[in-house]
Formats: C-alpha cells, structure tokens, sequence
C-alpha cells in the first residue's frame, strides 16, 4: 500500500529531539520507522472475508535492546484504511501470568483479526516477562522482572508515537487492549502515561523522547492491585472456606488474617456510587449485588437460563421499583449500576422474569464449584504455607530467578517475623506495578476512555478488583464502560461487537 503521510528525515527527526546532543539524536535514528521492510499478507476471518494488509514486522522499539526476542514490535495496516492521519491503532498485548510475549501476527479469532477487517491499524508488540531470559558472562539472567514488561508496552507506545508522522494510523489515538496480567498492563498503560516514576528506567532503554499516553484502555479481567488482592480474594470467599473450598485449619488461619485487613483498604479508596454515596466495607457487598444483578437480569433478557439454585433471586411479576439504582445499603441489592453500557439498567418487558436481589454467599459458593478457588494467599503465597511461587512472585523476582515476595503480610509469615517489612525498593516497584496508584481526578497521565470487563463467574481474582477500578476511574470523571457478562470465565476478547461499537463511539 503507499503511505501518504510526509516523510521525514534524519535531520528533521534530530531536530525533534530538542535538546539531545547530536550523538543522542543518531542514537535515536535507530528508532525511525522504515517503510521499506513492507510485506504483504492476508487474513481469512470466520465469515469467510479475506482482509487484506501490509505488514511491518520485527522493529526493534528501544536503541539499548537487552532480549532481542521480546523486545520488537509488529505493525499491520489494513488495505481499507480509511483515513491515515486520523485512524487509531490498536494495540494488543499478548501478555498473560505475567510471562514474556513475542510480537504476533494479528488472528481471525480475537480483537486484532476484527480491527483489521474493521479498518483500524494494529500493532502487536513483544515484551519481557518473568520467564524471559538471556545469557550474560555465562550466566541466565531473567530480563522480565517487574517494571520490565509494562516498561516495554510505554517504549511501543513511545515508538509509535516519534513515528506517527511516517506510520499509518494517528498515534495520538492509541486504544491498548489486553486479557488478565494482559489487563492489569492496560490499566496500567492506561493510568501512567508520561508518569515520572518511569523515566529513568525508560531512559536506561532507550525509548523513544516522547509521550507515552494512551487515548483508551480495553481492560479484559485484569489482575492487578496485587498488594491488596489476597486480602480482597479472602474477604470475598470467604464464606466458602468451610463448605465448597475445603480449606485446612491452617489455610483458614490465613485466610482469617488477610481478610481482616480488608475493610481498612476498602475504606481508604473513599469509592461513591453514581448516587454519590459513600461505598464502605459495611455496604460493599450490597454495591457487588448490583453489578451481579444487573448481570442476571441481562442474561434472562437474552435467553439464558439460569438455575434457582445459585441464588438469584427473581419475581414472575414486574416489581415496582422501576429500575432505580438502589442504594448501596438496601439488604436486597435490587436495581443497577449508574454507569456501564447501554442495557445495563433493568428493561422490563412480557417475556422475562425480573432479578431483584441475590443470595450472595449461594451465588460465590457457585463461582467456587465451577472452578476451584485459589489458596490463600492467591498471589503472594511464596513461603508461606507452601514454597511454590506464583506468576506474580516471580515477576518481582531477582535477575537471578528468585522469587520475592511482594506484601508485608506475606513476608512476615515467610520468614516468621512479625517485624519484617519489604525493601524501599520492592515498596517503589509494588506501587509502580499498580494502577490505583495513579488515578485522580484530571490526572493528565490517565486515559480519558475505559472499557473493561470481568466475567461474573471469574475467579481468578476477586470482583472486588475490577470494581475498584472501574468506580475509581468514574468517581475520577473518566468515561467507563463497565460490566460482569453473565456466566464469563477468566478470558478476554468476547462479545468483540460490543466492543468495536464502544471504540467507534469514543473515536468519532
């Protein structure tokens, strides 16, 4: 395809560095967009449509390149492009658990495949993770550990925007889409944008002098707010512990102590309903039942069936409360949420039955027989009853592959000190690795636009963690599209019509 954007040049692109030395701005020559590496390909989507693009693929996004394997970006860019100076990008991450990604090709099955056909440029770039390594003076050295792999995603982004004078598509509309560790990086993307906490280390990288922003953050059941969801995950299950969980004495113990320290947290975050009621520990759970609620009676609308074991609770008749919101306080959870998509509030009709509240410990005891739960800890878990680490210990691992781990409580019960507290520095790389950390209100560095999903029978981490952000973003006055799908596990890019209607509407 021909690219209708101005080229510049070396000099030019130089000259855009402002203040860089000249050695600088030939270092950072590396990182302008090459046309000429062009191929042409093709993708058969499940209609049978061929979408015809061109790639660009391989790009290196950083001059200093630790692991050549991960640290590259690919570029597609669709014959139907619509409109080069103004199309946004899409970029999806691949990232998952935490692990390193290379960058892909785009895939008829997910979102990048329906950008495509879509008439949106996508790029798919590769980052590090807490399984990538590499060789240095004999030794295995692990290049993925916390903030690496989200400091990837900011060099991408840094490099599609020095370029968006040469590369299709308008950088200044960057929508970044991912799936749990996946998600929690595109809230993360989507809340730091151009934050100080990263310069050095984007620096050290070489990434490119500029912006890091993001127009959107496609949020698919992220895992994140990692130093508080052990004890979000125990306050919430809770109730299972002795029933369809079948914890041990000593799991039980655990569990006992993280969730005490929950409420503390929950009413530190200051969260209001679209009421502007204040959402505490004592009210959460009723400000859970609406979202779940809302879910159900969603669901019942489409066709779903839904069983009267799992503690929905419903009338054959229309109940006259007109689909208001209920406040967090009312012991049935009736009602809706204030913000979410169009559909979310109850539409009463001839043919549905009418979700009015939900037996919350029969429905979360339900969550844990389709799937089981986690133990306690979930996530920081690292010597405390047992010695296995999980994906996110690892990533705030050493180079040398040792797990860590990443909360107070856990190190304690570790090293059996109830004294101990993490280094300054593991505290600096727990709060950069957290996106609640970042949103206010008018913070310039946070994406305007927000869509985020989390399935209602996902329990991979606790609802409380994507409620958390998404209320925290619409107290913040940024525009947020929320909702549980009814009977979703832990997955990402569904309902993509949905989507792409979502992204039409904040791009034109």
């Amino acid at each position: 395809m021909t690219i209708n954007k101005i080229c510049i040049t070396t000099l030019a692109s130089a000259a855009i560095i402002g203040c860089a030395t000249s050695v600088q701005a030939k270092n950072f020559d590396k990182l302008i967009f090459n046309p000429d590496i062009a191929k042409q390909a093709s993708l058969t989507m499940p209609s049978g449509e061929t979408v015809d693009y061109t790639a660009y693929e391989g790009i290196f996004y950083v001059t200093n390149v630790e692991d050549s394997v991960y640290q590259t970006l690919n570029i597609y860019v669709p014959e139907t492009l619509r409109a080069n100076n103004s199309t946004p990008i899409f970029l999806r991450t691949y990232i998952g658990g935490y692990m390193a990604t290379t960058a892909k090709a785009p895939s008829a099955s997910d979102a990048t495949g329906r950008a495509l056909k879509e008439g949106y440029v996508v790029c798919i770039p590769g980052s590090r993770g807490a399984n990538s390594t590499i060789t240095r003076d004999g030794k295995t050295v692990y290049t993925g550990t916390a903030p690496n792999g989200l400091l990837d995603l900011k060099a991408a982004i840094r490099y599609l925007r020095y370029n968006n004078d040469l590369i299709p598509g308008d950088a200044e509309r960057i929508i970044i889409d991912g799936t749990s560790a996946g998600g929690a990086m595109s809230a993360l993307v989507g809340s730091t944008g151009d934050r100080h906490e990263y310069d050095k280390y984007l620096k050290k990288m070489g990434a490119a002098p500029t912006s890091d922003k993001v127009f959107a953050s496609v949020c698919y059941c992220p895992i994140t707010d990692l130093n508080h969801a052990d004890m979000e995950y125990e306050w919430l299950y809770g109730c299972t512990n002795t029933g369809v969980r079948h914890l041990n004495a000593d799991q039980i113990i655990i569990s006992n102590e993280l969730a005490a320290e929950c409420p503390d947290y929950i009413n530190s975050l200051n969260l209001k309903d679209g009421n502007g009621n204040a959402i505490t520990a004592d009210n959460y759970k009723d400000y859970l039942k609406t979202f779940l609620i809302a879910s159900a009676h969603k669901a019942l609308e489409e066709g779903c069936e839904i069983p009267d074991t799992i503690g929905i609770i419903r009338y054959a008749e229309k109940p006259n409360f007109g689909g208001r919101p209920a406040a967090p306080g009312n012991s049935d959870g009736r009602g809706a949420p204030s913000f979410g998509p169009a559909g979310m509030q109850p539409r009463f009709n001839n043919n549905t039955d009418y979700v009015t509240g939900i037996d919350l410990d029969k429905y979360l005891s339900y969550v844990a027989s389709v799937t089981p739960l986690k133990t306690p800890p979930a996530f920081d878990q690292y010597g405390v009853l047992i010695d296995t680490p999980t994906p996110e210990t690892n990533v705030f691992g050493n180079p040398e592959g040792t797990p860590a781990n990443f909360t107070d409580f856990s190190l304690r019960h570790r090293l059996h000190d109830n004294n101990a507290t993490l280094s300054k520095e593991m505290v600096q790389r727990v709060f950069i690795m957290n996106p609640m950390n970042f949103i206010s209100e008018n913070a310039s560095s946070v994406a305007p636009h927000w869509f985020i999903r989390h399935g209602a029978k996902d329990r991979d981490t606790s609802f409380l963690v994507p409620i958390n952000l998404a209320t925290k973003l619409k107290n913040s006055g940024y525009d947020v599209n929320f909702f549980l799908p009814w009977n979703r596990p832990h997955s990402g890019d569904y309902n993509l019509d949905d989507l792409f209607n979502w992204i039409d509407s904040v791009t034109k």
